[in-house]
């Protein structure tokens, strides 16, 4: 099957650009002109990197600015902005992790360029594979939804979905996915550390572009962008539509969905104003505004017992009416300081979120059981402070804070039949609100024993005030070794603690339910818990030649009270539950490769994450699956064994040709085996079908409709 698009973009400020592209789709193939890359990021190399950092010490320092910013030319404004960034980027160093670094020149090589999402960019990165697209999210080293995203080093907080579909990849400057034993500056979200870097109007010089990019199944996507400099500020800004009759995963087989016309909107901005030569002041200020139609199967059977509603007997399920509207805004405020070898930056944040799913009333009691109207609000607002000193040449100090004060809304309108089923149903509300906040505090040090071997130390301590109440003391270790030019030893320890996002882990009133259609087996509902892990990583960088360079990676955590959560009916909301033991493991290798005008990069991983006894929320599941966790382990349900992504460019002339793919070998279904028994998640399920409920959304939550058909946590 053959995808197309095509993209025409027109710049006031810099050279116009038109592009008409292909692409097949298991990977992609597009023709790029090389003038789409525009300010610096056309100088940049396309190649990215896998990179595992040995020390970030403080950079050399320029020689002074002038004493009067507002009389700066502008090359010495970017000079001094230059020299801001790399102390930012000073504060918080990947020190032993394994980082993929992907470059504003490797995203524009893409096949959908700047119009991928960022989810899709994140998929070139080893281990890395995609959820079902009902949401769109990622799972980074087969974990749950449990990655930080940061904005120039700044935390972005939890809201009531994730930042994958939020964020637009049309501002980013650099991207980098930052995994495994992580330092103590990086807390809270574990998996991934999604790290941007915004453009800036330096980068862009002065001008701007209009475009827009079509697609198949009648997506459209008008933009625009536009930057420059004004006295000591230099500016941003973007804007984004979508709109497409594929906004959520087709559940069919179908070429065309039924009912799954989306509508989206995104705005970003960022500023830089330079005080003095010391002190700049940044802000950042994004918007997303979504709708989605929910997606109909037809030829779907009422639920057992269910023979009309409201005088209703007979109803198409193609025919159902659900649609979901999403709304996030953030603003981040923060304030950079370099003086004295002391570098710092303390940063205002705050999120604002909402969810609205609306049922067909009707239908969904036909065909589910229970019509569901929810919706869930967040507020979130923090400070966060980092600080760098550099001791001597052999130490250098970090330290710093984060915490969060987040206002919580969930709230359930349910419309169930009582038992024995009547043809009048009844309706209910079930509100839960809370005030919650999570702090954190660290302190590490960086030591160069010897040119080529660096230890790093360091001590975390989170405390959580929410619906539980529970805090930990975490070490954090890495070591890197440099025995040989061009080879890179790394190995590390972390101690890992993880609160649910307070969204998920809301009770709810299930004693309702009793003797009606949406009654569960089970009415035990323990508190969802944080996690507590122990997770350790070693890995190897060789450069065989000057053009290549090879990686390897291996993992092994081990957790207990595991964080999970999956869509248990039509509303694309997740709600989360604990395992009480789990055990995740992996193997990744990359390569890159860069000779002349032609670059190229591949990457394989294998992992595994099992775990038992699901220990919260249990009402969420059919009491046979629980009798079957309670005594064995058994594969999470977002668990693929084998993924995989590979790319190529080549610059020829002016024109550049590029290609990238992405394999995974399926999330997890149910496996039926001849005697009748089923084993939850025992089987692979194809990423482009959704024929066979995968665990464990194929039990029925009273607090959201039944799924008509298969989704995926």
């Amino acid at each position: 099957m053959l995808y197309y698009y095509i993209s025409l973009v027109a710049a006031f400020g810099r050279p116009n650009v038109v592009e008409i592209s292909s692409r097949p789709a298991a990977g992609g193939f597009a023709v790029c002109p090389a003038g789409a890359l525009s300010g610096a990021a056309a100088a940049q190399e396309v190649l990215p990197e896998i990179v595992v950092e040995a020390q970030r010490s403080a950079p050399p320092r320029p020689k002074p600015a002038p004493a009067t910013p507002a009389a700066q030319p502008k090359n010495d404004l970017a000079s001094v902005n230059t020299t801001f960034d790399i102390a930012r980027d000073n504060l918080s160093p990947r020190f032993g992790a394994s980082s993929f670094d992907m470059n504003r020149a490797f995203i524009d090589t893409l096949p959908q360029g700047t119009n991928a999402p960022i989810n899709s960019v994140l998929l070139q990165a080893p281990g890395v594979a995609l959820d079902s697209a009902v949401n769109g999210d990622i799972h980074v080293r087969n974990e749950h939804a449990n990655v930080q995203y940061r904005i120039n080093g700044v935390i972005l907080p939890d809201g009531i979905s994730g930042f994958g579909h939020v964020l637009d990849t049309g501002f980013v400057g650099s991207l980098a996915l930052i995994t495994g034993a992580l330092p103590a500056q990086f807390g809270l979200r574990t998996a991934g550390i999604v790290d941007i870097q915004t453009k800036s109007g330096n980068a862009l010089m002065q001008g701007g572009q209009v475009g827009i990019y079509g697609d198949s199944f009648g997506t459209l996507t008008p933009s625009f962008e536009y930057g420059g400099r004004s006295g000591n500020t230099e500016y941003f800004f973007t804007g984004r539509g979508f709109t497409s009759n594929l906004g959520i995963q087709n559940p069919t087989d179908s070429h065309e969905a039924i009912h799954d016309r989306t509508y989206q909107g995104n705005f970003f901005s960022y500023t830089s104003t330079v005080l003095d030569p010391h002190t700049r002041v940044s802000t950042i200020f994004g918007n997303t505004t979504s709708r989605f139609q929910i997606p109909n199967n037809p030829g779907q059977p009422f639920a057992d017992g269910v023979t009309s509603a409201y005088g209703v007997s007979n109803f198409d399920s193609s025919m159902l009416n659900e649609h979901q509207a999403e709304q996030n805004t953030f603003g981040i405020l923060a304030l950079q300081k370099s003086v004295n070898g002391l570098d710092f930056q303390v940063a205002a944040f705050s999120r604002y979120s909402t969810l609205h799913f609306v049922p067909d009333t009707i239908g969904d009691l036909l065909f589910n059981g229970i019509a569901s109207d929810v919706y869930r609000r967040g507020f979130a607002n923090g400070l966060q402070g980092d600080g760098a000193y550099k001791l001597s040449d052999a130490h250098t100090l970090r330290t710093g804070f984060t915490v969060t004060g987040e206002s919580t809304l969930n709230s359930n309108v349910s419309t169930v039949f009582l038992a024995p089923y009547s043809d009048m149903p009844f309706s209910f509300t079930d509100d839960v609100s809370k005030l919650g906040w999570v702090a954190g505090v660290y302190v590490q040090d960086e030591w160069k024993v010897t040119n080529e071997l660096t230890l790093n130390f360091g001590l975390r301590f989170d405390q959580m005030w929410q619906f539980v109440d529970a805090n930990q003391l975490s070490p954090r270790f890495n070591v890197v070794y440099k025995p040989l030019d061009g080879t890179t030893l790394h190995a590390g320890y972390a101690r890992y603690f993880t609160p649910p996002p307070q969204a998920i882990a809301a009770p709810a009133n299930i004693a309702p339910f009793a003797n009606t259609s949406a009654q569960p087996d089970t009415f035990q509902q323990s508190p969802v818990l944080p996690e507590r892990a122990h997770y350790f990583d070693a890995g190897i960088v060789q450069r065989i030649t000057p053009q290549l360079e090879v990686g390897i990676d291996a993992y092994y955590k081990i957790s207990r009270d595991l964080l999970d959560d999956g869509q248990f009916g039509s509303a694309l909301i997740l709600s989360g539950f604990n395992y009480e033991k789990a055990y995740n493991s992996g193997v990744e290798l990359s390569a890159t490769y860069k000779n002349g005008n032609f670059s190229a990069y591949g990457n394989l991983a294998w992992a595994r994450q099992v775990a038992t006894n699901i220990v919260s929320n249990q009402y969420l599941f059919g009491a046979d699956d629980l009798a079957y966790i309670a005594s064995h382990y058994i594969n999470t349900d977002h668990a693929q064994q084998w993924t995989g992504s590979a790319g190529a460019s080549y610059l020829w002339h002016d024109t550049r040709f590029s290609a990238s793919m992405v394999y995974g070998s399926g999330l997890r279904a149910d496996l039926m085996l001849p005697n009748g028994t089923s084993i939850p998640n025992g089987d692979h399920a194809p990423l482009t079908r959704r024929s066979m409920p995968a665990f464990p959304t194929r039990s029925s939550s009273p607090t959201a409709s039944r799924s008509r058909s298969a989704s995926t946590s």
